[in-house]
């Protein structure tokens, strides 16, 4: 199995984080992936795309992808007032693909637009992950993480074991050692190190509900096996 994911949000939503951590997680769960973010000037609101390639066997192209399985739209922006690099959005989706929609409500596309989506059996999800992550960890801060789990469980090419381990590598980072200096340095330290498990912990809260979540809607494109369904 392979996938094209075509992820497409706005600055400061993590849309590049949460590319990382589900090429991660597929790797770590024995698979291959490729990576690769797009974004012009950084700054909160602009648009925001990357483009990671999921499978099970080797992988040897790279670089933007023009016709992906699954386009997931982490803001209505994306869709409500263009903010994408690839316009239409959706353009070039494959055959029976799935857009992924981080909202609460459906939106409605031009009637010709869903027309040709539909002549092509294009499946279109909407999946509040924004509420998702302020019910889960707090913040809206989560979306993407909340995103990353639903993702996850549509294609099964990773699992929650290996995203848990993707999350922490993301958030706690190799290497970690407490200082062997002073008393007082190892505090700031020791504190510093409860901040990011905290976080990190939130974070996986919401990659696990965004899982769930998928799994219960059905919307599993993936061959469903033991491995993939293996929980953390």
């Amino acid at each position: 199995m392979k996938y094209n994911v075509r992820m497409a949000g706005v600055g400061g939503q993590g849309v590049v984080t949460a590319s990382h951590i589900l090429s991660t997680a597929v790797i770590t769960a024995g698979g291959e992936s490729t990576i690769v973010p797009f974004y012009g000037s950084e700054k909160r609101m602009a648009p925001v795309e990357s483009y990671v390639r999921i499978s099970d066997d080797p992988i040897y192209e790279i670089g933007e992808i023009m016709f992906p399985h699954i386009i997931t739209v982490f803001h209505p922006q994306v869709i409500t007032h263009g903010k994408s690099y690839t316009n239409p959005f959706h353009y070039g989706i494959k055959e029976n693909g799935i857009i992924l929609v981080n909202s609460r409500e459906t939106i409605a596309l031009p009637p010709e637009e869903q027309k040709n989506l539909d002549k092509i059996g294009v499946k279109t999800y909407t999946f509040p992950a924004t509420l998702i992550a302020i019910e889960t960890a707090g913040t809206d801060l989560a979306t993407n993480m909340a995103i990353v789990g639903c993702i996850s469980a549509i294609t099964q090419l990773t699992n929650l074991v290996a995203l848990d381990k993707a999350v922490k590598e993301r958030f706690l980072g190799k290497g970690f050692v407490v200082s062997g200096g002073t008393a007082a340095l190892d505090s700031v330290v020791e504190r510093k190190f409860k901040h990011k498990q905290e976080l990190m912990e939130k974070n996986m809260a919401s990659v696990k509900a965004g899982w769930e979540y998928a799994m219960t809607k059905g919307w599993v494109m993936g061959k469903l096996t033991s491995a993939a369904s293996t929980t953390a």
